[in-house]
């Protein structure tokens, strides 16, 4: 774990050649101090048009502790090197809570509001119909229930003699298609709740713990995911070209806006790494020609809209937060390297 933080850490505060490229926010401050609540990529936003840039213009104080980490209290100041821009960190006359200990990698702000996508870091899955199919599945209950709830236990087949420990109940949600072919690229696994295994066998026992909603007969099992939650990012455009669309957004909601959690139908296959920010265009309307009659039609450019930042991603398809709208976004708009 370490490691890993160690190499998001270098990636994030490194000194890019490329800084003459970036644009400053025309609001910018001179200078801001940080307070509880910020995240890197708001601060940024205060002096970049691009936050994801950021590492492209800080300059590290090596006689700082840690100067990698930014808590609240700290001030960013913003300067210019040969009429280039550069930001530096100061632990300064912030008014830092006594409370507060710049020692500790949990009191840093975080690069992205985690607290929107933290329950998505382990659930919900993306399974293909043959990989659903052939999980273990509930077949009943005990005392003759019906349903299953946190308490009761679960029969189970096709869970193998040396299965895990702890396993995840998942039910089979919305199909994701590809957003230009039509292609179904899995299902959503819904997560149901958290069983663990009292006794193998055909069928084998668990007890159902942590419900979001009632156990069905049919529901399916798949390993329960541990280990720690990531918690920093590395935001930054991906090296090639990714072209896709918007295929679902969390909680259904018909127009999408800031902070809202979506699908995109592309993923691993595709190039895309967690990280990646991704400009968001609203798919051009088609409209009818009145000028040329006849029933022509015309289909507007696309036109850019927003960004987002890819946090999890799956064979053909990955979850993003989205984190600037211009204006309403849709299902299919395009999102795109920027």
């Amino acid at each position: 774990m370490n490691k890993i933080v160690g190499l998001l850490v270098g990636l994030l505060f490194c000194w890019n050649v490329l800084a003459d490229n970036i644009e400053l926010n025309p609001s910018h401050p001179d200078r801001y101090v940080v307070v509880k609540g910020d995240t890197l990529w708001d601060i940024s936003a205060r002096f970049l048009q691009t936050p994801w840039r950021w590492p492209d213009i800080w300059q590290a104080n090596d006689q700082i502790e840690n100067p990698h980490l930014i808590y609240p209290g700290d001030i960013i100041e913003l300067s210019f090197i040969d009429g280039q821009p550069r930001l530096t960190l100061k632990r300064g006359d912030g008014k830092l809570s006594p409370s507060i200990r710049r020692s500790s990698l949990e009191d840093a702000i975080p690069t992205i509001p985690i607290g929107d996508i933290a329950a998505f870091l382990n659930n919900p899955r993306v399974m293909t119909q043959e990989e659903h199919d052939a999980a273990p599945y509930v077949v009943a209950f005990d005392d003759e229930h019906i349903l299953g709830s946190p308490g009761y236990k679960a029969y189970v087949r096709s869970l193998d003699e040396n299965s895990e420990e702890g396993y995840s109940v998942v039910r089979q949600g919305a199909e994701f298609k590809d957003g230009e072919t039509g292609e179904s690229l899995g299902f959503e696994s819904v997560f149901i709740a958290e069983s663990t295994v009292e006794r193998t066998g055909d069928p084998a026992t668990v007890m159902v713990s942590k419900a979001t909603r009632e156990v069905l007969k049919g529901d399916r099992l798949l390993p329960a995911v541990e280990g720690p939650v990531v918690q920093n990012y590395f935001p930054r455009a991906p090296d090639s070209d990714i072209k896709g669309r918007i295929i679902a957004v969390v909680d259904g909601v018909s127009q999408i806006g800031k902070h809202n959690i979506v699908v995109i139908d592309r993923g691993q296959q595709n190039g895309v790494e967690v990280g990646h920010v991704l400009q968001i265009d609203r798919a051009g309307e088609t409209i009818r020609d009145v000028v040329a009659g006849g029933g022509a039609e015309v289909t507007l450019p696309d036109e850019k809209a927003g960004t987002l930042m890819v946090f999890r991603v799956f064979e053909r398809v990955s979850y993003g937060l989205v984190m600037k709208s211009r204006h309403a976004l849709h299902l299919l708009d395009v999102v795109r390297t920027p």
